[in-house]
Parts: structure tokens; sequence; C-alpha cells
């Protein structure tokens, strides 16, 4: 479990996240979702300590986060950033293997075991061919994958992905959600495709202007009423064949 109490940040004056207060509950899914600048990275980067709240804390299974050593942290909790695109001389295969470094001794090397589970995380998100290939020759939808089965090799308890989901065409996004889902580990995903969250997700946080503007179970959160104040677009909601979907249209459109 991952909880957040009170926890803020700004850029220069400008407040970004301001006493929020988040949970991630065991074998759950839980997504950040919001309209563009409302924070949702910003507060992942507060669940996983890149960034340091000045008020309130967050606590990993009842420990302090800044209690923890990196390498606790790195054992409790394994994080997908946003691809960036930097260079590297490394194979896809050893990238993998990085995820391992938790797991090892100061002088320890990685051995078949360690191996042996970089190719099975691999091989969950679809990218086995991948392996001898260099990774800063990869396409950025490959990329993400490589970098999703680093964190599956890590073993840690918690998983924080920040929009797994970019450059992925439509069967990996989901295929990658899925996997996410069927963990069965404390999951924290930033996604802005409500459709995927609807399907993907146990619970959702909305954040709207500096704070939290819903926060529940999917289909309590993902309510017409409660979404269009604060993305200022029509919605509706379908259910079909037992998943919610929302439909979108802007609101001069619904007016008229």
């Amino acid at each position: 479990m991952i909880k957040a109490h009170g926890v803020s940040w700004r850029y220069g004056a400008n407040p970004v996240i301001d006493g929020v207060s988040v949970t991630a509950q065991p074998g759950r899914v839980l997504g950040l979702i919001g309209p563009n600048g409302s924070g949702k990275t910003t507060l992942l980067r507060l669940l996983y300590g890149a960034l340091r709240s000045p008020t309130g804390s967050v606590t990993v299974d009842g420990s302090a986060l800044t209690a923890l050593s990196p390498r606790e942290a790195a054992l409790r909790m394994a994080v997908v950033v946003q691809e960036t695109g930097g260079e590297t001389a490394l194979t896809v295969a050893e990238m993998v293997l990085l995820g391992r470094g938790p797991h090892l001794s100061t002088f320890q090397r990685t051995g078949r075991a360690d191996h042996e589970i970089a190719a099975r995380c691999l091989a969950r998100v679809g990218a086995t061919h991948l392996g001898p290939r260099a990774f800063g020759g990869l396409s950025g939808g490959e990329r993400q994958r490589v970098l999703i089965a680093r964190a599956l090799a890590q073993q840690a308890t918690h998983l924080l992905l920040d929009e797994p989901t970019n450059h992925l065409d439509i069967r990996y996004q989901h295929e990658v959600l899925a996997l996410v889902r069927g963990l069965g580990t404390c999951s924290v995903v930033v996604l802005h495709d409500l459709n995927l969250a609807a399907r993907y997700c146990d619970d959702l946080v909305l954040l709207g202007t500096g704070g939290v503007a819903a926060a529940g179970p999917v289909d309590e959160v993902l309510d017409p009423a409660i979404l269009e104040p604060v993305y200022g677009i029509g919605i509706k909601r379908l259910d079909l064949d037992g998943h919610l979907h929302l439909l979108f249209q802007p609101l001069e459109e619904t007016v008229a």
C-alpha cells in the first residue's frame, strides 16, 4: 500500500499539487487522471520520492518513504517514467537486466537466475525478439515495452507508471495495461485515455486545479457530471457488454 497524506508541490509561485491525499491499495490498480497541467506526473513523482513534498507524508506499507534507503525503495517500488529517448550503448537484454540491480550486493554480478528472469519479463511484454538489439536504436513504442520489462524484472511489490501507453499502438496499449492489471501488485498508473482507465483500473483519482476533484472506484469517478466541469467537454457514458465507455463532444455541440 502507498499512502500520501497532505502532499504538495509548486513550481515557482504556482502550486501544482496542494494538500493532496491518495491511497493505492494492495492488489489494485490506481489510475491518476486529469487534464494537462493538473499535476498527474508531479503526484506520481511525489509517491515514489523523485520529489519530496514540503508538507504531509508518503508511506509504503507503513514505512515512511523518507526513511527508506535507495535500495530498500527499489525493492518495494519499480518505476516506469515517460520514455526520454536518451542514447545508450546497452542492448535490450542488458537494459532489462538493470532491473535486477536491487537484488544484488555491491560487487555481485548477475547470474543465470537473473538472466532467466529478464528473459521471462521480455517475453511478457512481447519483446523477446528485441533482446540482442541496441536499446538506442529502438522506436519509441519498443523502448516503452523494454522499460516495462525492466520494471517487471525488478520484482518489486509496487509498480508506478507514467503514461505507459505512450507511443504504443492500440494492440499494445491494451496488452500492456492488461499485463499490469494481471500482476496482482499495488500499481499506480498515470493515464490520459479515460476509456483505458475505465477498462484496466480499479480506482481513480481525478485531479483538477491544484487538488483532487474526485476519488474512488472507477464507476463512481467516471460520472459525466463530475468529469465535464474538469475537462471542459461534453461526455456521454455508455455501458456495453459489461464495460464502461465514454464518448466526447465539444460543449457547444451539446448545447446546440
